[in-house]
């Protein structure tokens, strides 16, 4: 019966599906879980994820705390648009205080469609980048309101 529980959790964890339920905690953890299961092919699926050097995603990994904040340095750096050095640097001067805050400090604002999808955990591990992978959350490419209503 555990073998098939296990079978079950690794298929679900390893297709790259954005966990949902459970909000950020949540998906952190089952990051975690991932990681500690296969910590080089975390690192190379972060890597193919954000387009960084595997090198430097080991070398993020090895000044956080947790693998999934790793995860976090780097989705944080890919939408402010700054490297993940300088998001891990803001994460050791507020560790304690949350993702909200350090988002804050980076310049994510509150209210916007990526604070609310990092609060929601709205946020996907698939190891592959997608299309639209480095926008925004929420931005589209059609017409905003006000324009031909």
């Amino acid at each position: 019966m555990k073998k098939i529980v296990f079978v079950l959790l690794a298929l679900f964890i390893f297709n790259g599906v954005a966990i949902a339920g459970g909000g950020l905690d949540g998906f952190l953890s089952n990051l975690n879980i991932q990681a500690k299961a296969d910590m080089n092919g975390f690192s190379a699926r972060l890597s193919a994820q954000f387009g960084v050097p595997e090198m430097q995603v080991r070398t993020v990994i090895s000044t956080v705390r947790e693998p999934s904040d790793a995860f976090m340095c780097l989705q944080l750096g890919q939408w402010t648009h700054k490297p993940a050095e300088q998001v891990v640097t803001v994460y050791k001067a507020n560790q304690g205080k949350g993702w909200g805050v350090i988002a804050k400090r980076m310049g994510i604002k509150p209210g916007s469609a990526e604070f609310h999808a990092l609060k929601n955990g709205d946020l996907t591990f698939g190891g592959q980048p997608s299309n639209g992978q480095n926008e925004r959350p929420g931005k589209s490419k059609g017409k905003g309101k006000g324009h031909n209503k």
